[in-house]
């Protein structure tokens, strides 16, 4: 099903004609509202009059996510903040989150834009939508519950409640579609092999995942052991949330919504594009925007273009789902972190050095599990009293459940013992041995 089959279905003509309208309206408001904007296009020598063609779009410098966070809280806004309606933001994990703002209108096309995703995957005014995303600071809850309503469908903001109740709530309100990340979703299929409840028992058909990296193999195993066809969406926080792309149920790449966003894939180390079909950073650049609007701005995110067309009949561009990063950006529990976060909380921990790593595996009951080696200092070493260095390892903990909202283990190790690899090869900050 297509939910606007007169947008999702535009020649390549006309998406270009609705791009280059909607971006040479969006250049001019950025640059009479956003100093950031105004600043640098001064400085890069180039009007938003002189951008006649998308290809020109290339001549604007790129946002980045440090510019973001310099413009804390509102500085990046292009209306006032009597015309916001809504705020959201980024985790936060590194300090400041990005904080961005939503105007009615913003509202309207972002609910129109995860209805179009809802679709794409299969889902109707019939069914029973069971959203287990936070509903918080964060975007994806009360993204997908805006469009899942726009479809008509029956929402059910199930949000952060336990595996064992969302099960109940699963079976008692015949759940047909769950909306919630892929390692969650394979938490859910622990809980019910948990129950002795097989999956035949429920009335779940399809599965919407998204807000982490996942791999094939594991959208295999959440799809045999649930019995639902699982998709990938793609959404950031600062762009909109979700609703950016998304698979349809031809699983042949995820369309992106050409008449919001603009999307280039650039070499992540010069910042010129890619050949069609190689993989790059994803570059946005946001064409309907009014209370956060965003020129260029770095993802982060590796994918590449799939440039044959889609038997679905959508003919918006499709790219391939996110390979990677071009940072240490870890995704755990649906949060995003940096190991630089960890290494500012040992900072002020007294007795770490701090030297550090992290390991990440997964347990068999699909759960993911954090675990992070700390050195401690010569100081307490040489004292080596078991109390102190459990109370230095449940301090780490405790910090790091407050200020990045994850649940780690700490495992404390001698001085040194984490300079290098056993072979001497350069030290490997983060090991991820999650079920691929």
């Amino acid at each position: 099903m297509i939910f606007n089959k007169s947008k999702e279905t535009m020649s390549r003509d006309e998406i270009t004609q609705v791009q280059l309208e909607r971006l040479q309206m969006t250049l001019n408001r950025v640059y009479r509202n956003v100093a950031f904007y105004k600043t640098s296009f001064d400085t890069q020598g180039v009007g938003a009059e002189s951008i006649r063609t998308l290809e020109d779009l290339g001549r604007l410098p790129f946002t980045t996510r440090e510019h973001l966070l310099s413009a804390y809280p509102y500085d990046m806004f292009a209306v006032p903040l009597r015309d916001i309606v809504r705020l959201h933001s980024t985790s936060g994990t590194a300090g400041k989150p990005v904080v961005v703002g939503y105007t009615k209108n913003d509202l309207s096309h972002w609910a129109e834009c995860t209805a179009r995703l809802l679709s794409a995957a299969g889902i109707t005014d019939q069914d029973v939508v069971q959203i287990a995303f936070h509903y918080d600071l964060c975007t994806g809850g009360f993204g997908f519950h805006q469009g899942a309503e726009r479809i008509g469908a029956s929402v059910i903001p199930a949000s952060a409640t336990a595996p064992d109740k969302q099960i109940m709530v699963m079976r008692d309100y015949k759940t047909t579609a769950l909306l919630s990340t892929p390692s969650f979703a394979a938490r859910l299929a622990q809980e019910l092999e948990t129950q002795h409840i097989h999956p035949e028992k429920l009335f779940l058909k399809k599965g919407l995942f998204g807000a982490e990296p996942w791999s094939e193999n594991l959208r295999r195993e959440i799809e045999e052991r649930l019995h639902i066809t699982a998709l990938d969406n793609y959404g950031l926080t600062e762009i909109m949330g979700p609703g950016v792309a998304g698979e349809c149920e031809e699983k042949r790449g995820l369309h992106v919504n050409e008449d919001h966003f603009i999307v280039e894939i650039v070499d992540p180390a010069t910042g010129a594009a890619v050949s069609a079909g190689e993989t790059g950073e994803l570059v946005f650049t946001t064409i309907t925007k009014e209370g956060f609007p965003l020129i260029r701005y770095r993802s982060g995110d590796m994918a590449a273009f799939l440039c044959d067309p889609c038997p679905c009949g959508r003919t918006f561009c499709r790219i391939s789902r996110v390979s990677g990063r071009t940072d240490d950006l870890i995704f755990f529990g649906g949060t995003k972190l940096f190991p630089a976060d960890v290494e500012k909380i040992l900072l002020a921990v007294e007795g770490t050095a701090p030297h550090f790593a992290i390991d990440l595996w997964s347990d068999p009951d699909g759960s993911e599990v954090m675990e992070v080696k700390v050195e401690i200092s010569e100081k307490v070493f040489a004292i080596d009293k078991l109390r102190d260095l459990e109370s230095v390892r449940d301090v780490i903990r405790r910090r790091i459940e407050q200020v990045l909202g994850v649940s780690a283990k700490v495992l404390l190790v001698e001085p040194k013992s984490l300079r290098t690899d056993a072979d001497g090869a350069k030290f490997r900050r983060v090991t991820d041995r999650r079920r691929k």
